[in-house]
């Protein structure tokens, strides 16, 4: 049984409470009502407080032609009998003895703001300290208006008043109520309709949470099966018998429609996703938005000359890049390999990322790259091939056809670093992609970038080398140090590699890595004049930027490091 705070309020499921439907409709009507309610009522005191205002203006008018008319009177015997304190006190205790009301107030306040007299049961003042009322009143006697509306203060209160100017006296009579207390009988009247308003509405919200209970009892049939499947983690059918025909069941019958379903889409999901998030999906029942800071190779290729490839194919440039990477990405994955993200003619390729992979990762990137350079090859030589049919067909190939030809020849460059990187989801909820974030994803980018410099089929940084060396005994790599590069954007020189397959490396090519190794121990010591034979008697590829640079003299605040301009 449900105790009654799991009834009300519903019960939690990883730390979050289902509140139930009837609870939340109750709430937000019994809000509505209340609300409704409490304006009603507030219109309606406002109304009345209208109409008051306009009766007590009415009031106030007659008790102030009484207050003048006696006033006048008293002015007369004081000029009779010159007894000012007389008379004063008369016009006080007139006043007083007909005030209803213990703040109501009537004064004679002077041109100064000196009181003449002043009716008031409760202290008495030294002067009227309204100014500004009182600046108000004199504007209006210098424009011929004697008489009208105001709102003042008085011994800190705020009034509701009318005055008028009495000549004899020189005064402006004042009469005038608390506003306060002019209200407590209405505002007493608003708190006990309020109270009443209350009272039903609570009365109302009990039948309502019975009559809702009843209407909606599918509603907690489906939730509660809900809530069983996400404890079990496994998907079930709902048992709908005895359910009206309404909008409820439907929703039931719905997700039970969805529930037989939910392998196929799983395995269509699989097809989608990377293979780590299909896995953690299935384990988790779940893909959130989350990620974690991870020790990865990343992987970066680029495909060269991509602008004139797109001018010359236009729209078939896509069938083109779907036969480099159906071929590329097939050969990745058998290095466990996890696709980062594909961004037109640039593939991001992360290594270490599979739990259960049991490949070193530094060394499937390098493997990796080969064979990505080698479908590459494998696709020009296709191409040489279909150009050869036509060649012996025709006997040559129209102007077009060779641009087309030389934009189908297809080259990569490969760059591969490592490191921590934050590896996870990112987006939103809506629409959320796997990626790798972090310097080392950019250096290997930038490592990619330098192949068009030193000409070579893939660059690393130093973590690959050591990572391969240190870890994996008969790797087959032969690391060729190339350069020690400062690339854009960065401070500091970063040792970069040829990953050579040992296996391709003969007697000619060990003959040309060693002149070369002298020759760049040369250079980076700054004997640039000693290592350019060395570069010259080499035969390999990247001697030639070498061969450029020692052209001319070492710079004097040379340092070891080529800096980079240019990404």
């Amino acid at each position: 049984m449900k105790n009654l705070k799991d009834a009300i309020l519903g019960e939690k499921i990883n730390k979050t409470r289902i509140v139930p439907m009837v609870t939340k409709i109750t709430i937000v009507f019994m809000i509505f009502i209340l609300v409704s309610n409490f304006t009603t009522n507030y219109i309606n005191l406002t109304l009345n407080r209208t109409i008051l205002v306009k009766l007590m203006k009415q009031l106030l008018t007659k008790d102030l032609k009484d207050l003048y008319s006696f006033c006048n009177n008293q002015y007369d015997i004081y000029e009779f009998n010159n007894d000012l304190d007389g008379s004063v006190k008369a016009m006080e205790q007139k006043n007083i003895a007909e005030f209803k009301r213990n703040k109501s107030v009537a004064l004679g306040v002077g041109m100064q703001g000196e009181l003449l007299f002043q009716g008031y049961k409760l202290s008495r003042q030294e002067y009227f300290s309204d100014q500004k009322i009182l600046i108000q009143m004199k504007e209006n006697h210098g424009t011929g208006t004697t008489e009208g509306m105001i709102n003042f203060t008085f011994a800190g209160d705020n009034y509701l008043g009318m005055y008028k100017f009495n000549p004899k006296w020189n005064v402006f009579l004042i009469r005038g109520e608390e506003l306060t207390e002019f209200y407590q009988e209405s505002s007493n009247v608003f708190k006990l309709v309020s109270i009443i308003i209350i009272i039903i509405s609570l009365a109302c919200t009990l039948c309502g949470i019975y009559f809702l209970s009843q209407i909606l009892r599918f509603v907690s049939v489906i939730t509660a099966a809900i809530l069983t499947m996400t404890r079990t983690q496994k998907m079930e059918l709902i048992n709908l018998t005895g359910a009206v025909n309404d909008d409820v069941t439907f929703l039931g019958v719905a997700f039970n429609s969805l529930s037989s379903t939910i392998n196929n889409l799983v395995n269509i999901f699989r097809k989608f996703a990377n293979q780590d998030i299909a896995v953690k999906a299935y384990r988790d029942r779940e893909v959130r938005l989350e990620g974690t800071q991870r020790e990865l190779t990343c992987l970066f290729t680029d495909i060269k000359g991509f602008t004139y490839m797109t001018e010359v194919l236009g729209t078939d440039i896509i069938t083109l890049i779907n036969m480099h990477y159906d071929a590329s990405i097939k050969e990745i994955f058998k290095y466990d390999g996890v696709i980062g993200s594909i961004i037109g003619d640039a593939l991001l390729v992360v290594f270490g990322a599979l739990e259960d992979s049991k490949l070193n990762k530094s060394l499937s990137a390098i493997l990796s790259g080969y064979k990505t350079h080698e479908t590459a090859r494998n696709l020009r030589m296709m191409m040489n091939e279909k150009k050869e049919k036509i060649i012996a067909a025709r006997g040559s190939l129209t102007e077009a056809e060779e641009r087309v030809y030389k934009a189908v020849m297809i080259e990569v460059g490969v760059g591969i670093d490592g490191g921590l990187v934050f590896y996870g989801n990112i987006g939103s909820h809506d629409r959320m992609t796997n990626t790798v974030i972090g310097d080392n994803v950019n250096s290997s980018s930038r490592l990619e970038a330098l192949t068009r410099v030193y000409k070579t089929p893939i660059i690393c940084s130093e973590y690959i080398k050591q990572d391969v060396e240190n870890n994996v005994p008969d790797h087959g790599i032969v690391f060729a140090p190339l350069d020690i590069v400062q690339v854009k954007g960065k401070t500091i020189g970063k040792k970069v590699f040829w990953p050579i397959l040992a296996s391709t490396i003969d007697a000619d090519m060990q003959t040309d890595l060693d002149s070369f190794s002298i020759g760049l121990n040369l250079y980076i010591e700054g004997n640039w004049k000693k290592a350019r034979p060395y570069f010259m008697a080499c035969k390999l590829p990247m001697a030639e930027v070498f061969k450029e640079r020692t052209a001319g003299a070492c710079p004097k605040d040379w340092n070891g490091i080529w800096t980079m301009t240019t990404k």
